[in-house]
Formats: C-alpha cells, sequence, structure tokens
C-alpha cells in the first residue's frame, strides 16, 4: 500500500519534447505529492542521470537528442533499480513494445484521455519499488539476523570447549583433540608430545592470599602459557591448578627445551604476592612424554606425562622430568 511519506520519498524525471504534454504529466504528479524533475532532450537526461538517480523516470520514445530506447538502456546500467515508463502514441506503440521487452515498467499512449491513467500507472511502479525496498530490507534483516545467530553460535560452541575462570581450553575438548592427535599421527608417521604441569604449593598461595587472588593467578598462568606456545600447539585447564599443552609434530628433545623455557619463564613472572610462596616466587612442576616413544593411546600418553610431572614434585619440585621407560 502506498503511504503519503513513501511518496513523498519518490524523485520522478519526466522528459519530453512536447512542453505542453510534460506539463501535464507533472501536474498530475506533483498533486499526487511526487517530487519531480523535468528535462526536454536526450542529452540532457543522460548528463544528468550521471550525477543522480532517479527513482522512476517518464520518458518520451521520441525524445530529441536520444531516442527513448538508448536512454532506456543507459538509465538501467546506471540504476538497475530504477522503473522506466515510456510515454508514445499511436503511431509508435511497436516501439513501446519493444521497450517492455528492454526492460521498461509500462507506457503512457498520448495524448493523455485520463490523467487519472498517469496517477495509476505511477502508483503501480511505486508499490512495485516499495515492495522490492521491503523486499532487500526483510533480506538484509534475515541476513543480519542469521550473521547474529551465527555469532550466537559461535559463542556457545566456544563456550563449550573453553574452561570458565582461564579461557583455555577445558579438559574435555583436550581429551577430543588428544583422541584425533592420535589417529591423525601414524598416518603421516609424526610424533607429538604432552606436557604436564602443576602449580607448585598452591594450596598455601590459597590458603594465603585467599581463593579469589588464587584465581587471579591461574588466570595469569593461563595468558602467560598461551602466549608462549606456537597457534598449532594446544593449551588447556587440565583441571584444578593443572594445565597441559599438547604439541602436535615435536620431537621430544623439542618438548624437554619448551617445557624448562617455560618453567624459567614462570618462576620469573612477577605474579601478584608471590613472595608469600615456600621460594619467595611461583613456580610449576612439568612432567613431558612423546607419541610413539611413551605409547600409542591416549590414556597412556597422559598417564606417564602424569608420573612424569609427579617425578619432578619427588625430586624436589620447580622440574621438568621426561617420562623414563625404564
Amino acid at each position: 500500500m502506498r503511504t503519503m511519506e513513501a511518496i513523498n520519498q519518490i524523485n520522478v524525471l519526466v522528459a519530453d519534447s512536447d512542453r505542453a504534454l510534460q506539463q501535464i504529466v507533472c501536474d498530475v504528479l506533483e498533486k499526487d505529492g511526487y517530487t519531480v524533475t523535468t528535462m526536454i532532450s536526450g542529452e540532457e537526461v543522460l548528463l544528468f542521470c550521471r550525477e543522480q538517480i532517479f527513482d522512476i523516470a517518464i520518458i518520451d520514445i521520441n525524445l530529441s537528442g536520444v531516442d527513448g530506447l538508448t536512454l532506456l538502456q543507459k538509465i538501467k546500467e546506471t540504476s538497475e533499480e530504477t522503473e522506466v515508463i515510456i510515454t508514445t502514441n499511436y503511431a509508435s506503440l511497436d516501439s513501446a513494445v519493444n521497450a517492455l521487452r528492454s526492460g521498461a515498467y509500462d507506457y503512457l499512449a498520448k495524448p493523455f484521455d485520463d490523467v487519472e491513467l498517469i496517477s495509476t500507472v505511477v502508483g503501480r511502479a511505486v508499490e512495485k519499488i516499495q515492495m522490492s525496498r521491503e523486499n532487500m530490507k526483510l533480506i538484509e534483516d534475515l541476513k543480519r539476523s542469521n550473521e547474529e545467530l551465527e555469532g550466537i553460535n559461535n559463542t556457545l560452541r566456544d563456550l563449550a570447549i573453553r574452561d570458565g575462570l582461564t579461557g583455555l581450553y577445558n579438559h574435555r575438548y583436550f581429551q577430543e583433540f588428544m583422541a584425533m592427535e592420535v589417529a591423525r599421527s601414524p598416518r603421516h608417521d609424526r610424533s607429538f608430545c604432552l606436557i604436564f604441569m602443576d602449580v607448585d604449593d598452591f594450596k598455601h598461595y590459597n590458603d594465603t592470599n585467599g581463593h579469589l587472588e588464587g584465581d587471579n593467578l591461574l588466570r595469569s598462568l593461563a595468558m602467560l602459557l598461551n602466549n608462549s606456545f606456537r597457534k598449532m600447539d594446544l593449551v588447556a585447564r587440565y583441571g584444578g591448578e593443572e594445565f597441559v599443552v599438547l604439541m602436535p609434530d615435536t620431537e621430544k628433545e623439542d618438548a624437554i627445551r619448551l617445557a624448562e623455557d617455560i618453567r624459567k619463564n614462570i618462576e620469573e613472572y612477577p605474579f601478584r604476592s608471590r613472595e608469600t610462596q615456600p621460594r619467595g616466587k611461583v613456580t610449576v612442576s612439568i612432567g613431558v612424554s612423546s607419541y610413539p616413544e611413551h605409547g600409542n593411546e591416549p590414556l597412556t600418553l597422559i598417564r606417564k606425562a602424569d608420573e612424569a610431572l609427579y617425578e619432578s614434585k619427588r625430586k624436589g619440585k620447580n622440574q621438568v622430568c621426561i617420562f623414563n621407560n625404564e
């Protein structure tokens, strides 16, 4: 349905060499509430249409300078959404039919026996424009809604695989990733390593500084870990104050070197309230296992990395140990 607000937003070009007939069209449309621009030559239309886009163009098929069919083509090239209405005398109806086949919306025969027909034809064009705009808005709204929904789904997927406190991957996702890596590595004849680490004397830190400070320590440690490994490595919170790193395509010697680097970085990092710890600093104990040397099953590799971790604890903490098959 056409509204006066919608009509006021429609700008119409009327191009006719016959000024008297042009004035009739102009008077009818302005009375209906349209914004009307008039021109008398094809050259003028071409020049003006390069700078301004009209919603509706009413073009005389026999316009001087450039014929109506050529103008129709040029206008559509500039703005495919512009609805073009051809005006023609009865002797040129065949040309009007050709114009319709070339993309014109409708035609008006001159002289105008009933000026209300002008309002009717233009009104139908406006309804088409409104419907097209509403459809475009619906499409844009739907696209935006789909993008928002996809964003929500991505957020939900991310929440499902992330640890709520640290933002690292969670235990469940680590287990899934580990299973995929165990399945993938034999096909490509590649090794990978696990680094297990546990914060030394974390209970003492919590008891001394409070659980909120303990949470802050875990978050800071998670950020440090996340920034210390490659993007291809998976860093996860295994549980409590335990963290695990799975490093694809990594040899045992490289994993030990990386584990020692991260141990030193943590020991030297200025964590808040670190001076309250028994050694005056926050430290971690680390255990390392390697595929396939230490096993080819996820649980076996996890167990052996965990055993190496406890060997680090037994030796005095703040150390890196590799699982020993002996």
